[in-house]
């Protein structure tokens, strides 16, 4: 006898379970957890079972509906099991090449050789900017118009340079994705030119002899935490990027042989770089080791030693100082350096590879970086020596 609306909704739970037939194949199981709409029938000689849902989410309406588009199926030659099972694998498939998806597995690839801000920057962009615009379309599907409404969404805001970031980010996930054969163009290229330019600019640097004097003797006379001052002394001396001297750590500085070598994956460039230590900067350090050389960093913070210093120290010391964002910042002092050193005919190999600039070749970057460092060694102590003829008043100082 076929069931009935009042025979499914009265039916109890069991802890055996048990079948209401009702009829051609279709019946519901019920166990001591709820109530499945189950179909059984026959497919080339083989016995099968065809799930439906769960009851009430499912009526017997639904269910009988379901059976009878199963028994045409049958009738027509197909499996409903097996058709039931392509769509899902193609759901799954879909699922698996929707924009959001391959740029999570390009990012998790990707980020084992990021520095974990780096990391952490480019999955913001995208979850920010991206993902909530074209995250769930099939990457393949996506087109430039779509693309370039989601970065310009961006670039109205006034964030033009977080637009041209997103936008390469972007062109690095369809590259991935045509990789992974599941898309067949890079459109940021298409849309190359599409946005507004970004408007260079220069990090605040002071390059005047006098001024830079003024500097140092404010420096020296920082009245804030030692470690702070320690870093303020440094920056000047060693003119490494300010990540690279708040993440400076013990193990990487050798005293007896005055260098810090700094291991790739710190590095924006990713290759290993050193940074000869002068006298001047191997007294700060020793001053400073007894006080922060059972940690890690050089310079820890300020709530826990387990942790570098923050981002902002320094420039906020800069600021303490009296010396605004427009004048001087922690990045400056790599433009002060390269500006002095370059006006006093030090070789520009020797000044970039100092700085740690980018190298054309990155097979030649990883195994160059002790290039030019007997020179190197030889201009960063000139180049200290400078800086204390300056804080000295001697007109006539040269490096």
């Amino acid at each position: 006898m076929p069931l009935s609306d009042p025979a499914v909704r009265n039916a109890k739970l069991a802890v055996k379970p048990y079948k209401l037939t009702d009829g051609e194949g279709l019946y519901l199981l019920i166990n001591n957890v709820g109530k499945y709409w189950r179909y059984d029938y026959r497919f080339q000689g083989k016995r099968k079972t065809l799930a439906f849902g769960v009851y009430p989410v499912i009526t017997l309406a639904d269910a009988r509906d379901r059976r009878n588009q199963a028994r045409k199926l049958v009738a027509n030659g197909g499996d409903p099991a097996a058709i039931k099972q392509a769509k899902k694998l193609k759901e799954k498939q879909l699922a698996a090449s929707t924009f959001e998806a391959v740029a999570r597995e390009w990012h998790e690839k990707q980020s084992v050789k990021w520095v974990p801000k780096n990391s952490a920057r480019t999955i913001s962009v995208l979850e920010r900017n991206i993902f909530p615009y074209i995250g769930s379309t099939p990457i393949s599907q996506v087109t430039a118009a779509t693309l370039l409404s989601a970065v310009q969404k961006i670039e109205k805001r006034g964030n033009i340079e977080t637009a041209h970031r997103a936008m390469q980010i972007s062109g690095q996930i369809f590259r991935y994705a045509i990789a992974t054969g599941r898309a067949q163009a890079d459109l940021s290229l298409v849309l190359k030119g599409a946005l507004t330019p970004v408007r260079e600019t220069h990090h605040a640097s002071i390059t005047d002899p006098k001024k830079i004097r003024d500097l140092l003797l404010a420096l020296e006379g920082y009245s804030g935490s030692f470690i702070t001052l320690s870093a303020l002394k440094l920056a000047p001396l060693l003119f490494v990027r300010p990540g690279e001297l708040r993440h400076a750590e013990w193990s990487e500085i050798d005293l007896n042989a005055a260098e810090w070598r700094i291991a790739a994956g710190k590095m924006k460039m990713k290759a290993v770089h050193l940074v000869p230590l002068c006298k001047q900067a191997l007294a700060v350090l020793r001053e400073l080791k007894p006080l922060t050389g059972e940690g890690r960093y050089v310079f820890p913070g300020v709530r826990s030693y387990a942790r570098p210093m923050s981002e902002n120290t320094v420039n906020a010391a800069l600021r303490r100082l009296g010396y605004e964002k427009t004048e001087m910042t922690g990045h400056g002092f790599r433009s002060m350096a390269s500006t002095i050193l370059h006006e006093q005919g030090w070789p520009h190999e020797a000044i970039e590879r100092q700085l740690a600039h980018a190298e054309r070749n990155k097979v030649s970057a990883a195994y160059n970086y002790a290039e030019h460092l007997p020179k190197r060694r030889e201009m960063m102590q000139a180049w200290a020596d400078y800086l204390d003829g300056l804080k000295a008043g001697r007109s006539n100082t040269v490096a």
